[in-house]
């Protein structure tokens, strides 16, 4: 006798609706600026735009960018400085007259255009002077604050445009850096994987892949990247791309942020302004890298080959310090499971970080 007369539970309808956002342009290249209009145009977001960058930037691409749109476009500058509360306070007040918002500089001057454009809902297009980290192309924006820096949700930019030839003029420390924070992508998925395996977090196993494949297709090519070559910062800057859009697939940061950033904003707490942020990461890639029982020689190999720091010696970190933000790390985002929050203990951890060192 079938049951279906009296069956009382309804089935539930399928239900994986998210809203997942990608940039829709992006150009990467030799002299791309002048391209922006038509970036602009194709995108149809407005007559009005607000160019926010850094008084350096400014004037190293900023001006450029407000000389090819001037003609079609109503622009407004805004200096940014610095990144805090009162600088993005004084951005959103700026953007709530224009249509989208256009970001030129580094990292801090583009995180600072996402979370002023997204706080307003406005568009942003991103233009980066450097390539020192993955937050060019991802949803992740990051504030400094008393304790360090706090990781905000924002929305990626809509469009990205990226000139080789500005990238490549920036101190090579950046580029290196920009590096680092994808190998990082390595260990971030291991610890992916762990959380899955002892917490049950749900995995995307498509963003997974992309980050993986970001990561290895660095860490083999490490070789050709090299100080001041557009063809250096043309393939680094695509990787960044492609381990944001691996963010925004997953819908979290999880693809490109494990234990090795965990370390990194523990660093930043305990020595505050020491490294940038792609360089701590790599050394956290390092150490993660060896706890999960994987090749970290070869990632500090890569490391070194592309001219990135591998010892916290190296960016004026004592040993001790590096010690104290390996136990600190499983208080940072406690509801992120990595390798880190397994109970490492203070003897285990300076017998890491002098592994450092040995060749």
């Amino acid at each position: 006798m079938s049951a279906e007369p009296i069956k009382l539970l309804k089935s539930k309808p399928f239900d994986k609706s998210r809203w997942m956002q990608l940039p829709r342009d992006v150009v990467i290249g030799h002299d791309v600026l002048p391209q922006i209009p038509s970036v602009c145009k194709d995108l149809m977001l407005g007559g009005s735009a607000l160019i926010i960058s850094g008084k350096s930037t400014m004037d190293l691409a900023g001006d450029r960018v407000r000389g090819y749109l001037d003609e079609n476009y109503d622009i407004t500058l805004f200096t940014a400085e610095t990144i805090n509360a009162s600088v993005i306070k004084e951005g959103e007040a700026a953007a709530l007259g224009v249509d989208f918002v256009i970001g030129v500089g580094g990292g801090r001057v583009i995180d600072t255009a996402k979370i002023i454009s997204f706080n307003t809902d406005r568009q942003f297009i991103s233009v980066p002077t450097a390539a020192s980290h993955d937050g060019i192309a991802s949803a992740r924006a990051s504030v400094p604050t008393m304790e360090g820096h706090a990781s905000l949700e924002a929305h990626p930019p809509i469009a990205i445009v990226a000139d080789t030839g500005i990238i490549a003029a920036a101190p090579h420390r950046l580029l290196a850096a920009g590096c680092a924070d994808i190998i990082s992508n390595y260990t971030a998925i291991l610890d992916w994987e762990l959380a899955h395996r002892v917490k049950g977090e749900p995995m995307s196993e498509y963003a997974m892949a992309l980050s993986k494949m970001t990561a290895e297709i660095l860490v083999k090519n490490a070789h050709i990247i090299k100080p001041h070559t557009e063809q250096s910062a043309w393939f680094v800057v695509k990787a960044l791309v492609s381990s944001g859009v691996a963010m925004s697939i997953a819908g979290s940061s999880r693809p490109g942020s494990g234990s090795e950033h965990k370390f990194s904003h523990a660093l930043d707490r305990l020595a505050p302004g020491k490294a940038l942020h792609g360089e701590s990461c790599g050394i956290g890639t390092i150490i993660s890298m060896y706890l999960h029982g994987g090749d970290w020689k070869g990632i500090r190999a890569s490391l070194k080959a592309i001219g990135a720091p591998t010892t916290p010696r190296e960016i004026g970190i004592s040993d001790e310090t590096a010690v104290d933000a390996l136990l600190m790390a499983k208080t940072i985002r406690p509801e992120r499971f990595t390798i880190l929050d397994m109970g490492l203990t203070r003897e285990s951890a300076e017998k890491i970080v002098r592994m450092l060192y040995v060749e």
